[in-house]
């Protein structure tokens, strides 16, 4: 997985190099500004995740992050900062972030958060939401595909065992989660078995 990480403090960056680097799994590139990541992302092929820090030279607030976001190689960019407020993590959710780590994120938490937005699932950690981003869901109107979904969901499974189970593509069984989310107003798959399990949704 190709990640790259802007951030303009060497300390931070070299810490986040570090935990993702013992993982092993990470192809991992690194920028101190807005101008050298948006260079890097038209480098090659690009990455997987752009994780940029909300207050690092050149970002200008929000700006930055849709200068990321309409790259044409963009994938998943997600914002990280120590003090930016629910208003800005919010609207940065509404115009396509991935999500957003805050800088003070455990080293598990955060490789946790990182492939769940290479996958292209939203993470914002629990205690950042708002009022407004916790809107009662909708529980209703599932297809009898998204019900299929979600019940691979609330049995664990990876994406791939969906898409075994049900004999189709990966890609498919994606963009049906993805919907799904949207319909229960969730960021993530956990968030998706646990409501289901609460509200009762799968027998």
């Amino acid at each position: 997985m190709r990640v790259l990480i802007a951030d303009d403090h060497d300390l931070l960056r070299d810490t986040l190099v570090t935990y993702l680097t013992a993982e092993g799994a990470f192809d991992i590139g690194t920028a101190e500004n807005l101008d050298e990541a948006l260079h890097l992302m038209g480098r090659g092929k690009g990455f997987d995740l752009v994780l940029l820090d909300y207050e690092m030279p050149g970002m200008d607030g929000l700006k930055g992050l849709k200068k990321a976001l309409d790259h044409e190689k963009c994938q998943a960019v997600a914002l990280m900062s120590g003090s930016a407020p629910r208003a800005v993590i919010k609207r940065a959710l509404n115009i396509g972030a991935a999500g957003f780590i805050p800088k003070t994120l455990s080293a598990t938490s955060l490789i946790n958060a990182i492939n769940f937005m290479a996958v292209g699932e939203k993470y914002v950690p629990a205690e950042l939401l708002s009022d407004a981003m916790l809107a009662q869901p909708k529980l209703d109107g599932f297809t009898q595909r998204e019900s299929q979904m979600l019940r691979g969901l609330t049995e664990g499974k990876s994406n791939k065992e969906i898409a075994r189970d049900l004999d189709l593509a990966e890609v498919t069984v994606k963009l049906h989660v993805r919907t799904l989310y949207r319909k229960m107003q969730v960021a993530n798959r956990a968030e998706a078995a646990d409501l289901a399990r609460e509200k009762g949704l799968i027998q």
